[in-house]
């Protein structure tokens, strides 16, 4: 397990005589400290985290890694030059006091990393990250031991937190990552130094701060480019996607494609979405035909199988492990349907939602028998794409809801867009916040209702989803 002495190393490049003293977490949440654990004070928008640091202390950890000198606290300064060679250990607790904290946290994993020996896959794409890391998690857990990031821990903190995670039994990691900016996930890649490299698509989510889909792709792109060359590394990528295919001349590692047309490498057909029970298909590999039912909801999850399974096949699974990891049934993060008191069914993707979650979400709402009601919010950060993809977005839901509700103002364009497409005007409401659709939905719900409700994490499309849940 990571010591002190592994933490100073990292930093200054000499190891201390002294310093064996085990770190037994990383957290960058001082609600989190734990004994013998480090606290990372993170400078932020709206909190500090040097603010914070004697409640760490107080919760039992050791070290607290700071940039900004405190007198109310002992303190290593590893910013100038050491009058010696040998590093003298203050007692517990003490600060180490660096010019950046984030820098010196990359640094730190950055050291830890190359101790071991595991595959690294690392998870990039617009949509379906998670899922994708979850379910590839579940089926290489069938034979080996696995770390994964926690929650959406998949920044320039989260995945060097997880990886500060890694022990000697550790034998696979899965490392969702990440992007906003052109540069980020090359960061990442050099922190984390995954052989695997799984692309799930190209979108718009967060064009707003990438730019244009062109620019979102050569920032995906850095993933397959920073893959060791075959037959070590292995970049897995989706043949449908336009823009993730030509990623095939961008990587030295050898190519596995997966889609829904023979010409890839994994292959699905015949599939048929089961509502609420999941989805049935039939894989392709090889000389190989797999008839399968899974318990993932919604038909665009036939993605989400290949990938899991393509990873599997990459590391030497078996058909059998595949198969018993892809019906685990714990993979389902974002989508998830509730059955309300009143026997409505919602399915809460509230996660948050670009164009194409939204028409996922949507083909979902389809698949099941009811009174067919999309609540749809705002899809934020879309940049150029905004008009285009609230446009997408409301034709769709014209031909796939029996009503209509809106909620924002960008999402006034998704109401238009159904008008224009034939949509009743009666069955059309548009609302200005997440309250006025609590207080519209809550007297007019029956039973034979299916409620989808999504739309960008800040519309707080959820607290719709908890307020029908309590009060139907």
């Amino acid at each position: 397990m990571l010591t002190v002495a592994d933490i100073l190393e990292a930093l200054r490049g000499i190891r201390p005589s002294q310093g064996n003293q085990v770190i037994t977490d990383t957290v960058i949440d001082s609600r989190k400290a734990s004994p013998g654990s480090m606290f990372i004070a993170l400078p932020g928008e709206h909190h500090d985290g040097h603010d914070f640091v004697s409640d760490a202390f107080q919760s039992g950890a050791s070290i607290a890694l700071i940039q900004k000198a405190s007198q109310e606290f002992r303190a290593l300064d590893l910013r100038a030059a050491l009058p010696s060679p040998e590093i003298v250990i203050p007692e517990f607790p003490f600060c180490i006091l660096v010019e950046d904290s984030l820098q010196a946290l990359q640094s730190i994993a950055r050291y830890w990393r190359p101790k071991f020996t595991p595959r690294v896959i690392g998870i990039t794409g617009s949509v379906g990250k998670s899922t994708t890391k979850e379910l590839v998690a579940e089926v290489l857990d069938q034979r080996f031991r696995t770390l994964k990031n926690p929650g959406n821990l998949n920044n320039e903190i989260g995945l060097p937190l997880t990886l500060l995670r890694l022990d000697r039994g550790h034998q696979v990691a899965v490392l969702e990552m990440g992007f906003y900016i052109p540069g980020e996930i090359a960061l990442l890649c050099d922190i984390a130094q995954p052989q695997i490299g799984v692309v799930t698509n190209i979108g718009t989510v967060h064009a707003e701060r990438a730019g244009s889909q062109e620019a979102i792709a050569r920032g995906k792109a850095e993933l397959v480019e920073s893959l060791p060359a075959a037959p070590d590394g292995v970049a897995i990528l989706n043949h449908d996607d336009p823009l993730v295919r030509p990623m095939a001349e961008k990587t030295r590692a050898q190519v596995f494609f997966y889609g829904l047309t023979e010409e890839a490498d994994l292959w699905a057909d015949e599939v048929e979405g089961l509502g609420l029970d999941g989805i049935r298909l039939r894989l392709h590999y090889r000389n190989e035909i797999l008839h399968l039912q899974v318990p993932l909801i919604g038909r665009h999850s036939v993605h989400t199988v290949l990938r899991a399974s393509a990873v599997g096949l990459s590391l030497g699974l078996t058909w059998q492990e595949i198969v018993n990891g892809l019906r685990s049934g714990k993979a389902q993060l974002r989508l998830v349907a509730v059955r309300a008191h009143n026997d409505a069914v919602l399915l809460d993707d509230t996660y948050n939602a670009s164009p194409a979650s939204t028409f996922a979400a949507l083909n979902l709402l389809e698949e099941i028998d009811g009174n067919k009601i999309a609540v749809l919010g705002d899809m934020l950060e879309l940049g150029q794409y905004e008009w285009r993809g609230h446009e997408m977005v409301g034709v769709r839901a014209a031909e796939v809801a029996d009503e209509l509700i809106t909620v924002g103002e960008r999402a006034k364009l998704i109401a238009a867009a159904a008008l224009r497409a034939g949509f009743q005007e009666d069955r059309v409401t548009q609302l200005g916040n997440s309250q006025q659709a609590v207080d519209y939905l809550l007297p007019r719900l029956q039973s034979d209702d299916v409620i989808l409700v999504k739309g960008s994490r800040g519309m707080r499309m959820d607290y719709i989803v908890a307020a029908l849940e309590q009060h139907t």
